[in-house]
């Protein structure tokens, strides 16, 4: 897998670039706003941290400034739900600092402000990130963690969702009870569903 490029610029579109290599190679290189922004003009040298997308029908390289960029872009789309392009859609609006601040001071709706992310998804995707970004002071134990930690998260991850203690502290149990061995990432996710099934009913 590609993970670093550098070359001249070719051509620039709304969310890509065209890089030439010194091999006589061209690449299609999909960057944050604020990378594409700093690029230089045609024929300017410009270098990135590449993340190598594969699917089915494609192929695609994202480029970065930095490998902390790189790194927070893979945890994004590691997320449920989060594909390549809201990943990078996300970078354009925070950088991985941003993030990090986000997760620390539980803000929320702050993800609403990237476009395509509505409140729901934004609280999902929120749930997720402060369990797997890296360098958050918050993160939580995963399997193993002693003091019924995991319990306590999957409550508070509820609570910061709007539900009262009461109902997510019996979820929590209800899902630990089921699955013990869930890490406090994949027991919110079950705790989620579990929710969301009982309103249907």
């Amino acid at each position: 897998m590609i993970a670093y490029l550098e070359g001249r610029v070719l051509e620039r579109t709304e969310g890509s670039c065209l890089v030439l290599t010194g091999g006589g190679v061209g690449y299609e290189v999909h960057v944050p706003a604020h990378v594409l922004s700093a690029l230089p003009g045609r024929g300017g040298e410009a270098r990135f941290f590449i993340c190598t997308v594969v699917r089915e029908d494609a192929l695609e390289l994202y480029g970065f400034d930095t490998w902390d960029e790189r790194e927070t872009f893979l945890t994004l789309t590691s997320i449920t739900r989060v594909g390549a392009r809201t990943a990078l859609a996300i970078l354009s609006v925070f950088r991985p600092d941003d993030l990090r601040r986000l997760v620390l001071e539980e803000d929320v709706a702050a993800l609403t402000r990237v476009p395509g992310i509505g409140r729901k998804s934004g609280q999902q995707i929120f749930l997720e990130l402060r369990y797997k970004l890296k360098g958050d002071p918050g993160a939580v134990p995963g399997r193993g963690a002693s003091g019924g930690g995991v319990f306590e998260d999957v409550v508070a991850g509820l609570g910061n969702l709007g539900y009262e203690r009461e109902e997510a502290a019996k979820v929590a149990q209800k899902v630990l009870a089921a699955e013990p061995d869930l890490d406090a990432g994949e027991a919110l996710r079950a705790a989620l569903k579990n929710l969301a099934a009982g309103r249907k009913g």
